[in-house]
């Protein structure tokens, strides 16, 4: 087909994508510079999903990411700008990526960026350990140049399948015997499983990467979660919030013509003869019903969410997969606005603390902590913004008798928490704000408010994961439920993967 006909083609061929995510907006702007008509539908008031932010007296709070991958030269949002011809944000490496601390303990564990910097860290901090992270070095080395050639995992036809296979290389096959191992396989391989500084340590690292922890997390999965935070690669803070991710991608969008629509919830996803046809949405602010028909469809959402999205439509053997995934895991988050003198002198801007080794890892016994830097856009001059979150098991708020005392206990536990470390009292909070599962299912539509996607258990990562192709034909997922998981780097790979499927 000549260009000026493929041209024409795809824009007589109408897309709706279900969620501005962002991974959804990844999609839709990459879609709509291909060429097609692009609609993008969203339920919240703004778009970014749990990318997006919020002001409140003067302070720009992240609703839930803080911290992004893949801004580096050949990184996923990287390259994701350049295919778009915008520039992206404005970022400056986490350096630390995280402090980690542990009870009792006085100093953080710190991952620095560089290497050699890192490595002696840690041969500080876990004596004896070295070879096991040499091993995963080896592996993350050899995913990372993998996922790098842009496979398509797991493969759900011959384009997919020859995608997959044109990316593996002899390098990449000492990635092949560990496919069903875990983290917990490997320490004991090397005789760490009784190091509990080390174990708790990944435990904390990983329920925030994977969801679960080093026992469960797939250890393939686990060496690029852990390996990403150092150079060449890195975490990046966002000059002025991550909401600059999302607008850069709007921008992409609306120049190229896709049409964007926030306060409109999808409703239903038709099927007709095995095929997506269109979805039902709401317009939120009327009341409307209204029904779209699209040859394509692309849903950013949980694998959940999709199956209620489908109804009685959802492929039977598809449903019960769905329903038989472990419980994914919810946020409690307490938003902080203070006075600058509440954080302690090189406070690093991500911190993740555990404060009893026999309690869970979550329920406001660990946190993760994110805190503004001097002019990044999100507090005034002699001013900061502290978030912290803990996992927590949706179901407890959703069937909570009295929600609102349980969100002042929550909120006056973690306060009393991160007192141990910050100087906060009535002088220096400013501002105070609390999300529960039940708001991050109110504003994002997740089910249950859910965080994170479905845990990268070796069940469930990679090959044997939920693949953007869906049962439906022409229905596509993408989001932190399909590989490569969570994060925006991950649902922009899952993004990028679908685009390439729609346009072949």
């Amino acid at each position: 087909m000549s260009s000026s006909a493929e041209k024409k083609s795809r824009s007589s061929s109408r897309i709706i994508v279900i969620g501005a995510g962002i991974g959804g907006l990844t999609a839709a702007a990459l879609l709509a510079r291909q060429g097609y008509s692009v609609l993008i539908a969203d339920r919240a008031w703004v778009p970014g999903g749990c990318a997006s932010t919020f002001k409140r007296r003067g302070f720009t709070f992240d609703v839930g990411a803080t911290q992004v991958a893949g801004l580096e030269p050949g990184g996923i949002h990287h390259r994701i700008f350049e295919a778009l011809d915008i520039a992206a944000p404005e970022a400056t490496y986490c350096d630390p990526a995280c402090a980690v601390m542990l009870p009792g303990e006085a100093e953080p564990i710190r991952v620095w960026r560089d290497p050699d910097r890192w490595r002696q860290e840690r041969q500080a901090q876990f004596p004896g350990s070295e070879p096991f992270w040499q091993f995963l070095n080896t592996l993350f080395e050899a995913s990372w140049a993998f996922q790098a050639r842009d496979p398509a995992i797991p493969p759900r036809n011959l384009w997919d399948l020859w995608q997959t296979a044109k990316a593996l290389r002899p390098r990449t096959l000492v990635t092949v015997p560990h496919i069903f191992s875990t983290v917990g396989t490997a320490l004991r391989a090397y005789g760490l499983e009784r190091d509990r500084r080390l174990k708790t340590f990944l435990d904390l690292q990983l329920k925030l990467y994977s969801q679960v922890d080093a026992d469960e997390t797939a250890l393939l999965y686990a060496a690029t979660a852990l390996g990403v935070s150092q150079s060449p690669q890195g975490l990046f803070h966002l000059q002025g919030s991550m909401q600059v991710l999302s607008d850069r991608l709007v921008t992409a969008l609306k120049r190229d013509g896709g049409d964007l629509r926030m306060r409109h919830c999808a409703k239903t996803i038709h099927v007709e003869r095995g095929r997506a046809t269109g979805v039902t949405l709401e317009n939120l602010k009327t009341g409307e019903l209204f029904f779209e028909a699209a040859d394509r469809i692309v849903a950013n959402v949980t694998v959940q969410n999709l199956v209620d999205l489908l109804g009685d439509r959802a492929p039977a053997g598809y449903r019960q997969r769905v329903e038989k995934l472990p419980q994914s895991s919810g946020a409690f988050v307490i938003y902080l606005g203070v006075d600058a003198a509440a954080i302690p002198p090189g406070c690093p801007p991500h911190l993740q603390f555990l404060y009893d080794y026999d309690g869970p890892i979550g329920e406001n016994n660990s946190l993760f902590v994110s805190v503004s830097q001097p002019h990044d856009g999100r507090a005034p001059d002699g001013k900061a913004t502290i978030i912290a979150s803990s996992f927590t098991d949706p179901n407890l708020w959703n069937r909570a008798e009295d929600y609102e005392q349980l969100k002042q206990t929550y909120a006056k536990t973690a306060i009393a928490r991160l007192s141990q470390y910050f100087h906060l009292d009535e002088r220096t909070i400013l501002h105070r704000e609390t999300a529960t599962p039940r708001t991050f299912e109110r504003f994002t539509g997740r089910s249950l408010g859910i965080v994170g996607g479905i845990g990268q258990r070796a069940n469930t990562f990679g090959p044997f994961g939920f693949a953007n192709r869906t049962p439906i034909k022409n229905l596509w997922l993408v989001g932190d439920s399909t590989h490569p998981g969570e994060g925006t780097a991950g649902v922009s790979y899952s993004a990028l993967t679908t685009v390439r499927q729609i346009t072949a």
